[in-house]
């Protein structure tokens, strides 16, 4: 059931429309005459909105080229040798520890939402690489002088109901005053090192499937134009809030080769991550992608953001795409996702199994979008 939007914050009427300012004229009369409150938009703070706002793949990839690489623990399962979406470290013969951390400027301006966003971004990392979290720290950087407290606390009490429906404390974290809006966690979580599920370990004719519909860029990027309808909203709210849970029960099925989770990049960049690091190609029907219907509408219309051009300039090369195909179609291709859905490579066997864990978690839109195959890059039917 979706939770109803909570009610606009609003800025406090200026001092000279204030009853005291204007000791001759009744306070009802001032008030009538004040200017009315202009909503308090959280998205005004931030040049670029949730996963959005991710250093281009371009860009990261030559910075990270740049990195020294040193002798790594063995005990190390995963580091950054491919692009994996947190690190683990095997503790034991039964328990591997799982680290990330993710934050991001606002996608929405409803406070409250915008701080459940990002918590269930953040542990979608942990449900990713097949875990469960345990606990999370806040990560938190606001620009002071600009944000009233009241509304930076609901931040962080949406942050903190996303990780109580998940079972998990905040148990810490780290604040400064910065000149835009950031919330994020670090999140922590266990995993058998045996079933770590990573991103480069898929299998020629393996089946992809998506746990979430696309669009979620291009709802902000209507949001931020002020033209996203109230069923849009609730849509995209609905799409982002939704914690990654099937993961943990996805590690457990020995058909499941590869894992991931979908977010700025877009479907095509990640979906990329897995095809270098197992040195494969994938092929994908458009027709059978899911997709939030108002996104689609929004999208046919040029409503699109600038990380989706970012993602094409980045990765383009590797996409083999119909000639007919219109520019709105690709633009959802790599419309950058925030607390997207997961993607799963599976044998064909598997397929039936890993569908009805969706199911069981509530995941109605959860498809097969294509296969892996012999060669490299992306081809798109």
């Amino acid at each position: 059931m979706l939770k109803k939007r909570a009610p606009e914050f609003t800025r406090k009427y200026p001092a000279s429309t204030k009853p005291e300012a204007h000791p001759n004229l009744e306070p009802r009369l001032v008030a009538m005459n004040a200017p009315a409150a202009a909503p308090f938009r959280l998205t005004q703070f931030s040049h670029g909105g949730g996963c959005g706002c991710k250093i281009a793949p371009g860009v990261l990839t030559e910075l990270l080229a740049a990195a020294p690489i040193r002798s790594l623990p063995k005990d190390l399962l995963v580091g950054t040798e491919s692009s994996d979406d947190a690190a683990v470290y095997r503790l034991n013969d039964t328990q591997a520890l799982i680290a990330t951390t993710d934050f991001f400027t606002p996608i929405v301006d409803d406070p409250y939402d915008f701080g459940r966003i990002a918590a269930t971004n953040a542990l979608s990392d942990i449900y990713a690489m097949g875990g469960r979290p345990f606990m999370a720290l806040a990560v938190v950087g606001m620009p002071l002088d600009k944000l009233p407290l009241e509304i930076i606390q609901k931040i962080l009490a949406g942050g903190e109901s996303v990780c109580a429906e998940a079972g998990i404390p905040i148990a810490g974290g780290h604040s400064i005053d910065v000149l835009e809006p950031i919330y994020g966690l670090v999140a922590l979580g266990l995993v058998h090192p045996e079933r770590v599920k990573r991103n480069d370990r898929a299998k020629e004719d393996d089946v992809l499937i998506l746990g979430k519909p696309l669009g979620v860029g291009i709802l902000s990027a209507a949001l931020k134009k002020g033209a996203l309808s109230d069923a849009g909203y609730a849509q995209m709210i609905a799409a982002t809030t939704k914690l990654n849970t099937p993961g943990t029960a996805l590690a457990e099925l020995a058909g499941v080769h590869a894992m991931t989770d979908v977010t700025g990049f877009g479907l095509a960049g990640h979906l990329l991550e897995i095809c270098r690091g197992s040195g494969l190609g994938a092929s994908v029907r458009f027709a059978d992608l899911p997709f939030i219907d108002e996104a689609m509408n929004w999208a046919k219309q040029g409503t699109v953001t600038g990380a989706s051009e970012r993602n094409w300039s980045a990765y383009g090369k590797e996409m083999h795409l119909p000639r007919s195909m219109p520019d709105w179609q690709r633009a959802l291709i790599t419309d950058p996702q925030t607390s997207g859905g997961l993607l799963v490579a599976c044998a064909p066997d598997c397929e039936a199994a890993v569908l009805a864990e969706f199911r069981k978690h509530g995941f109605d839109a959860a498809c097969r979008i294509g296969r892996m195959v012999a060669g490299q890059g992306i081809g798109v039917e």
